[in-house]
């Protein structure tokens, strides 16, 4: 999801019907203020950037809404109402917000749910590598060589994962850490080994856990989640 931004003079153009001339007068004479600052006919405004003309708000900032849901098996990760068990379904919200990333319908655990797109960017890029963390059973016991092979990569749809950190809870469940979220690539990457999926859990998305939620259950983020969470991607 590309988030829109445009140039504070085109803002102004727009809004108040006036030519580029009139615009770039207004901002510098100090008429113009973004966020209560001095704007800049070149600054780029974001959705959550406040713009006031003579002491009056001609746009307001936008509020952004970060939750956690930990979805359980059967609910689709999509907002298609056309959709059976879909998310507006399960979560029943009075606004509007879209998951980052996606778990597959047998699959559970953290989802992050937001209306921040800039967030929504950072964290869905793979050149961006941020973390997810998963909890994974499978239906036979795992040997060595099969954690060896999932940590340095498995070749699946012709192309091999990046490195994963890799942690043996019992004798057929470990914690894995990926950098990327292709498509069911736990899944395909232990069938690819010989194995199958009993269960999996996502439990950590770059520096958000699923804590003590139980399935079906959801959570406004805190503002120190919050602010950790734009310190890391921004980082």
């Amino acid at each position: 999801m590309k988030v829109l931004t445009s140039s504070l003079k085109y803002f102004m153009v727009q809004k108040l019907r006036i030519s580029n001339q009139e615009a770039v007068q207004a901002i510098i004479s100090g008429k113009v203020l973004v966020n209560g600052k001095k704007g800049q006919p070149g600054q780029q405004l974001q959705p959550e950037d406040e713009v006031s003309f003579n002491h009056q708000v001609i746009k307001e900032a936008k509020t952004f809404i970060y939750l956690v849901y930990y979805k359980p098996r059967g609910i689709e990760s999509t907002l298609n109402t056309q959709i059976e068990n879909n998310l507006l379904q399960a979560l029943q919200l009075n606004h509007r917000v879209f998951p980052v990333g996606r778990l597959d319908k047998d699959s559970e655990g953290l989802l992050l749910l937001t209306n921040n797109g800039k967030i929504y960017d950072k964290i869905i890029h793979a050149e961006n590598h941020q973390e997810k963390e998963y909890v994974v059973t499978v239906d036979k016991p795992l040997t060595p060589t099969v954690l060896a092979h999932l940590a340095a990569g498995v070749v699946i749809m012709g192309k091999k994962t990046r490195p994963a950190t890799i942690k043996q809870v019992d004798a057929t469940t470990f914690n894995i850490i990926l950098t990327q979220g292709r498509n069911r690539q736990i899944r395909r990457m232990c069938y690819q080994l010989g194995y199958q999926v009993n269960q999996l859990t996502r439990i950590r998305l770059v520096t958000i856990v699923l804590g003590d939620l139980k399935p079906g259950e959801w959570r406004y983020l805190s503002s120190a989640e919050v602010e950790a969470l734009h310190d890391h991607v921004s980082a």
